[in-house]
């Protein structure tokens, strides 16, 4: 199953200890991954500027730190995580996995970040820049100087336009769980071509975001 993941990221971990670290949570047991998330969370910010000042050589410093802020920050980073499914291989307590924890925006953001902390330690900085440049591919592309970073939902349906084909509808098909811990589940449907995905979060737009993040890798796979 970790095989998956680490397919996924594009990167084949020496040290397997040091992934699964990275993917267990201070409720599960210790060493858990806060530590390779400070890590994580500095590297993250030095790739990801880099990246900026190479692709937008006419952009002053506070535009790169404006678009840097917006694509560090947890909303970024939990599409990025819900794109790998990452709610998939996260290690929780139990306490955590009954309440939703496998697809809390903050505990999947901290969890990517203790990856990048992790591959670093295991490869170096370059092969942790190149998972994070692998990554923030589609963000990065997704900018316009001047303009919000689109999210999943505006760039499913800019792609959907852009082949003539018909828009996303978006359903509420389940609530779960007490009113302080509510977990809503959101299928994304597609007439043509004909395709369901789902998504699950704290919060029906959450869920939205989910479900619209995976049909966009499906579709950009098909």
């Amino acid at each position: 199953m970790i095989k998956r993941l680490e397919q996924a990221i594009g990167y084949q971990f020496s040290d397997s200890l040091l992934l699964q670290n990275a993917l267990t949570h201070r409720s599960h047991s210790s060493p858990h991954n806060e530590r390779l998330e400070f890590l994580g969370d500095s590297i993250l910010d030095a790739v990801v500027a880099q990246l900026l000042y190479v692709r937008f050589p006419e952009l002053p410093e506070g535009d790169l730190s404006r678009l840097r802020a917006n694509l560090v920050r947890q909303d970024s980073l939990h599409q990025l995580a819900i794109s790998l499914s990452l709610g998939n291989y996260i290690r929780l307590g139990e306490g955590e996995l009954k309440s939703g924890g496998a697809q809390r925006p903050s505990i999947l953001a901290d969890a990517l970040e203790a990856i990048f902390g992790a591959v670093w330690l295991d490869g170096g900085f370059d092969a942790a820049s190149g998972v994070i440049a692998r990554l923030y591919c589609g963000m990065l592309d997704a900018i316009v100087p001047g303009k919000p970073i689109k999210d999943a939902k505006t760039r499913l349906q800019e792609y959907l336009q852009g082949k003539r084909l018909p828009l996303p509808k978006y359903n509420l098909s389940a609530t779960e769980g007490e009113a302080h811990a509510q977990m809503f589940k959101v299928a994304c449907e597609i007439e043509r071509p004909r395709l369901r995905t789902q998504g699950h979060g704290s919060s029906r737009r959450v869920a939205e975001q989910m479900a619209a993040e995976q049909a966009l890798k499906e579709l950009k796979q098909s």
